[in-house]
C-alpha cells in the first residue's frame, strides 16, 4: 500500500518556524484527531501505539535535524486505516510513512515560513 498525502495528519516544526500541521489528513482542523492520538505524549521522543483504527507515531528527524534554537526535529503522524494495520514497529513507519514525505520535508525544513498545510 502507498501513502496518499492527504490521508494522513503530519506536525512538525522547521528550522526557523515553529510547529505546524504539513498535512491535515483531510480534515478542516486536524487538531482534535491530533489531540486525541497524542494525548499524554508531550515528553516522548519517540512513540509508535494504536489508538482506535490509527497510529500515532512519533519519530525525531531521521537526518537529525535540529531548529535555531537546537531542538532535534520531531514529526508527528496520525495514520488512519489501511495504511494504519501496515505499521507494526519503526521500521515500517520509517518505509511507509517517512520515506515518501523526506524530500518534501528537505525542501521545506530551512525556509523561513512554514509551508501550506496539504489538505
Amino acid at each position: 500500500m502507498t501513502l496518499e498525502p492527504e490521508s494522513i495528519i503530519w506536525a512538525t516544526r522547521g528550522k526557523t518556524w515553529g510547529f505546524r500541521f504539513l498535512r491535515t489528513g483531510g480534515l478542516p482542523d486536524p487538531l482534535p484527531a491530533y489531540e486525541i492520538a497524542f494525548h499524554g505524549a508531550a515528553d516522548e521522543r519517540e512513540m509508535l501505539r494504536r489508538v482506535g483504527a490509527n497510529v500515532a507515531l512519533r519519530i525525531p528527524d531521521p537526518e537529525g535535524r535540529r531548529d535555531a534554537s537546537g531542538r532535534l526535529i520531531p514529526h508527528d503522524f496520525v495514520v488512519p486505516p489501511p495504511l494504519a494495520s501496515e505499521i507494526h514497529s519503526f521500521e515500517d513507519a520509517l518505509s511507509l510513512i517517512w520515506e515518501p514525505v523526506a524530500a518534501e520535508f528537505s525542501r521545506v525544513w530551512c525556509a523561513l515560513a512554514p509551508p501550506s498545510a496539504i489538505h
